[in-house]
């Protein structure tokens, strides 16, 4: 009975711990003055309702002040659209439980190391790790904003982590896909890290569902995909703080549009072919046996978050809500728990996205006058895009080292030669 009980505890612990900050989170967005309240959520709201009644999703902006219009494919559209029956103060309070619920799934999945570690207590440690992943500005955002990044998170982490699937491999990121283009990465991923099956289904299932959209929305996928797709500022300015991809980060430096585009351009296809050959390798090394099964969940979980950083870095618009990526990133760094260096890695990470220093830096441009105080304020204000970059090369390079450290001597020289020839060979 101690057992049963302790984990009857544990949980009741679990969800106090994360009630002291989802609670607070929720209610001061949920009042927040109407017309700044989850105003994606009202994107997503207004577009099934368009489409519930037969008005065109593409052609539409939301009230004033914000005249947001809707930017994801038709699939997307038609998921919203029990929305479209719900009342607005309704779907707002359901919205953002669904939220916090894909948080915990990918936390569930992110941290899986350090959550079997905490045994019998695994709930309340579950309870405190989501109170926490939800303190960074990206994830803050999905509540201020009412944002599905987390939902695609989820769905591309349990697809490729889970260790048993009840469904074809690859169906799960391939709906992300369908619901939004960015996780295309995935597929790239499932080829590189020899899951060429699941690929096929990823691409099967999106291709199915985008489809079966078209069947049914002719007009509205033709607006999409010929018109709304390529119209790069439908999403709003691509220069303001907000904005952490790459490409905005070189917008903000004010050259010539032929150079900035030359540059991003170089800098997408580096980016590109180092995260992938860094999400390869942690994935490969996670699998060769050499690591212990901590760490090899750590490895896979590294891949994942370089992939999903990838999506974010070489996209030409990525909003800081786009960096939920962050849970399985701190998962992998923090292991489980027991290496002192990672954990004060993942403190570190998370640190830093808690702070708002890109908008500190847009306050310092604003006041600054030297020319090497505008420096220091742009770096700060794309502080977060710049900091995504860096993760990819301390999750595919410092953390095999750390990785390496821990493993056994005899396996050291195996696991250090699976890892390279993972970077190289199919």
């Amino acid at each position: 009975m101690v057992g049963p009980g302790r984990r009857v505890l544990a949980a009741v612990a679990g969800l106090a711990a994360a009630a002291l900050v989802l609670v607070p989170m929720a209610v001061n967005w949920l009042t927040n003055p109407a017309d700044q309240r989850l105003v994606d959520l009202d994107v997503y709201r207004t577009a099934a309702i368009a489409l519930v009644h037969g008005e065109p999703i593409y052609g539409f902006v939301t009230e004033p002040p914000q005249l947001l219009p809707f930017t994801y494919p038709p699939f997307a559209a038609l998921l919203a659209v029990p929305l479209a029956w719900m009342s607005w103060p309704v779907a707002q309070v359901v919205m953002v439980l669904l939220i916090y619920g894909a948080l915990a799934l990918a936390v569930r999945y992110g941290f899986r190391p350090l959550l079997r570690r905490t045994g019998a207590w695994s709930p309340l440690a579950l309870g405190v790790l989501v109170a926490l992943m939800l303190c960074p500005m990206p994830m803050r955002d999905q509540i201020r904003f009412g944002q599905v990044d987390l939902f695609l998170v989820a769905l591309c982490v349990v697809d490729c982590a889970a260790p048993r699937a009840r469904w074809p491999r690859g169906l799960l990121v391939g709906l992300a896909l369908a619901v939004k283009l960015t996780p295309g990465v995935f597929l790239v991923y499932l080829l590189i890290t020899r899951r060429r099956e699941a690929a096929v289904n990823a691409l099967f299932t999106a291709a199915a569902a985008t489809l079966f959209t078209a069947s049914l929305l002719p007009w509205e996928s033709r607006d999409f995909w010929l018109g709304a797709l390529l119209e790069g500022d439908r999403v709003g300015s691509n220069y303001v703080t907000a904005n952490q991809a790459v490409r905005a980060v070189l917008l903000r430096m004010y050259w010539p549009d032929p150079v900035t585009t030359a540059v991003w351009a170089a800098a997408v296809a580096v980016l590109a072919w180092t995260g992938f050959r860094y999400a390869r390798r942690l994935s490969l090394l996670g699998a060769s046996g050499r690591l212990s099964p901590a760490d090899s969940w750590s490895a896979e979980q590294a891949g994942i978050a370089v992939t999903g950083l990838l999506a974010v870095i070489v996209s030409p618009v990525s909003w800081i809500h786009h960096l939920a990526w962050l849970v399985p990133v701190v998962g992998a760094l923090a292991g489980d728990g027991r290496n002192l260096r990672r954990c004060s890695a993942a403190a570190g990470v998370w640190l830093f996205y808690v702070l708002t220093i890109p908008w500190w830096g847009t306050s310092h441009i604003q006041s600054a006058k030297p020319l090497w105080e505008q420096a220091l304020g742009r770096i700060m204000q794309s502080s977060y895009g710049l900091g995504a970059v860096a993760l990819l090369f301390v999750l595919g390079s410092w953390l095999v080292s750390e990785m390496w450290r821990e493993t056994p001597a005899e396996h050291e020289d195996e696991a250090r030669t699976d890892a390279s020839m993972g970077m190289f060979t199919s």
